[in-house]
């Protein structure tokens, strides 16, 4: 997968999952599968937090987030780094923003019953129909 400065500009062929891949991506999406995890790392988007204000934002207590923190950055999700007696956390990369950012904007298209066109593929069953049928019949 592409991990160039430009990206956005150029597309590049998605690589094929292989086994350690697969377990690697499963837990990335385990860790997003928390509500708890995903309210963190919501407000990670807006920019880093001490573990305190960053427990307090989420409502939750501060050992608890703490923990969850703990797994996060585990998977390379999150970074902490220590300022004085409190550690600051901060998304690790702009990767887990735009994770954040597309499965919102999909369970959003889910809500309203809409499907992106592929534009790769041309497949005939791309549709914005919300029964799945092809958009020219």
């Amino acid at each position: 997968m592409g991990h160039g400065a430009d990206d956005k500009n150029h597309a590049t062929p998605r690589e094929r999952l292989d086994a350690a891949g697969a377990t690697d991506v499963a837990a990335t999406l385990q860790a997003l599968a928390t509500p708890s995890r995903l309210y963190i790392l919501a407000r990670l988007q807006e920019g880093p937090c001490a573990v305190g204000d960053l427990a307090e934002a989420v409502g939750m207590e501060a050992s608890a987030c703490s923990h969850q923190l703990r797994l996060l950055r585990n998977l390379g999700l999150v970074t902490g780094e220590r300022r004085g007696r409190s550690i600051v956390y901060a998304l690790y990369d702009n990767h887990v923003a735009e994770l954040l950012d597309q499965a919102l904007f999909h369970v959003e298209h889910l809500r309203l019953g809409l499907r992106d066109v592929s534009t790769e593929g041309g497949s005939p069953w791309s549709s914005n129909r919300q029964d799945g049928t092809p958009a020219g019949r």
